[in-house]
């Protein structure tokens, strides 16, 4: 069947609405030239009467009858005189297009000289990097012009660069990462140090674009977030980055913030997560997020080889298989995921043969998640057991096809205990906490385009999904309820998205914290 033409108004309204709103702003352009004087000569009027007001409120009572006896002696002497009531019109319309003129300071048309100082310095200090000796006609040379290589840039009130545009000759090897690092490393500590910058490198145009980015939010707490099934929000990014916003509630504020969205299940690329850090940088608080989002939609099991109890307060909550912190419950737990793996693999294997759709049992997500599991490995090789990590291989390799989820947090000293395993197939990279960029490549496959910063909140790092660009990420606040130091409103916020527990199968009640129970009744 043929496909009909759009009506006439819809094909071509848009343009017409376009062109329209270019006629109107032109034409209001237009008046407000053509009015100008008009406009002027009315603020002056206005001024002049208000500072009229002024005059006569200030003057005392027993004043005003002289005040008004000579200024009605000057109307009438006005009056009286030739051409005296045209000469007081033009002497008014001129003191009140004065008064009314437009006394905005100019902006300046360049800088003034202490940013000409810093702009110099900048230009002396990149020239080690941008110059040869065999350059017939040098960009950068020793007393050169900076106009040149700096054709734009902007400073904030303290007179600090914010943006800045970086010319520079088409020999530099701006292809390679080191040379890149080296500029990067010196441009951010000349420009001012405790900021972050994203630097954006034009190799078609020999340009570098240098600019200071905003500081992420760290007010956002945990809460029930706008996702479809398979997506787990890991934090939050710069808005240039993403194409998406999340609304996110503040308190009784409601704002949209750009997410760093990770997507699982069947055909997801990046089926498992891998989040380093040091201590104290926020990798626990990660687990604890994605815990709260997988339950919405899965099962959950936690290994914690910390020991600190940090995930106490998932112990019995309805889709929490187990919280785990010792060796034997954490071997017995990963060797039954394998073997609930294989099940399920076999089971939607044979369905698929039958011509029949996967099990409900399949299809539910299972989420395994496993904080510190090198503090086992360890434990397991003094008492002559198995290496946790060696049960993680079928869950890693045929998790995706199993809806099998991994997630390992782990610290920067023990990563090189890892197994190949968890390196080779956890393609999304999470790190947080200060790290020298050699450690954040070494992690997530490439530098960051922006520069590290050296004091972080906890929570703040990046985050690469595959083979992705790597984004700015701030996790939102997830701490443990159950810890005295946790605030009252974060504390609320996350025990709101708490399951409800579930009665042991024995009948036993599980030992719960006396300050848990009075939060959650609260």
């Amino acid at each position: 069947m043929a496909r009909r033409p759009l009506p006439r108004i819809l094909s071509t309204g848009s343009a017409q609405i376009a062109r329209s709103r270019e006629l109107a702003r032109t034409a209001a352009d237009s008046a407000t030239d053509i009015l100008h004087p008009l406009i002027t000569v009315t603020r002056g009027l206005r001024r002049l009467a208000s500072a009229g007001r002024r005059k006569w409120a200030e003057t005392p009572k027993d004043r005003r009858g002289p005040l008004l006896f000579l200024v009605a002696s000057v109307i009438l002497v006005v009056a009286l005189v030739p051409y005296g009531p045209l000469l007081a019109v033009i002497t008014l319309m001129a003191a009140a297009a004065w008064q009314g003129r437009d006394r905005t300071p100019p902006a300046p048309d360049g800088p003034d000289e202490s940013q000409t100082q810093r702009l110099q310095a900048l230009y002396e200090a990149l020239m080690p990097y941008f110059s040869t000796a065999e350059d017939p006609s040098p960009l950068y040379a020793h007393g050169g012009e900076w106009e040149k290589a700096f054709p734009s840039y902007e400073f904030d009130g303290t007179g600090r660069i914010t943006q800045l545009e970086i010319r520079y000759p088409a020999y530099f090897p701006d292809g390679e990462a080191e040379a890149r690092a080296r500029v990067e490393h010196l441009l951010a500590a000349k420009s001012g140090r405790g900021r972050e910058y994203r630097f954006a490198w034009d190799e078609e145009g020999n340009a570098l674009t240098v600019s200071v980015l905003a500081p992420l939010p760290t007010d956002l707490a945990a809460q029930r977030f706008v996702t479809a099934p398979g997506e787990t929000v890991l934090g939050f990014t710069d808005p240039s980055q993403v194409q998406r916003t999340l609304p996110l509630t503040h308190g009784e504020e409601r704002r949209d913030v750009p997410p760093v969205v990770w997507r699982t299940g069947v055909r997801s690329t990046e089926p498992h997560l891998l989040a380093v850090g040091q201590p104290g940088s926020g990798t626990s608080t990660l687990l604890r997020s994605v815990a709260l989002q997988a339950l919405r939609y899965g099962d959950v099991l936690v290994i914690d080889g910390g020991g600190t109890g940090e995930y106490a307060c998932l112990t019995g909550r309805d889709g929490v298989l187990g919280v785990e912190v010792g060796l034997a419950g954490a071997l017995a737990s990963l060797e039954w995921a394998a073997h609930e793996t294989e099940r399920r693999l076999i089971a939607a294997n044979r369905a698929r043969q039958e011509g029949h759709p996967p099990p409900d049992d399949t299809r539910r997500p299972l989420w395994i998640l496993l904080d510190r599991p090198t503090a086992f490995t360890h434990l397991a090789e003094a008492d002559g057991r198995k290496d946790p990590q060696d049960l993680l291989q079928v869950p890693l390799r045929h998790g995706r096809a199993a809806q099998v989820t991994v997630v390992v947090a782990e610290q920067f000293d023990s990563l090189d205990t890892l197994s190949d395993p968890v390196r080779q197939h956890t393609r999304a990279r999470v790190v947080l906490g200060p790290a020298p960029a050699a450690q954040l490549e070494a992690v997530l496959g490439v530098r960051p385009h922006t520069s590290p910063a050296e004091h972080v909140p906890a929570g703040r790092g990046y985050a690469r999904l595959g083979t992705g660009p790597a984004h700015r990420l701030q996790v939102p606040a997830t701490p443990d309820p159950y810890d005295e130091a946790t605030s009252d409103a974060h504390r609320q916020a996350v025990l709101e998205l708490l399951p409800p527990r579930t009665t042991p199968a024995d009948g036993e009640n599980l030992p719960v914290p006396a300050e848990a129970v009075a939060a959650e009744s609260s």
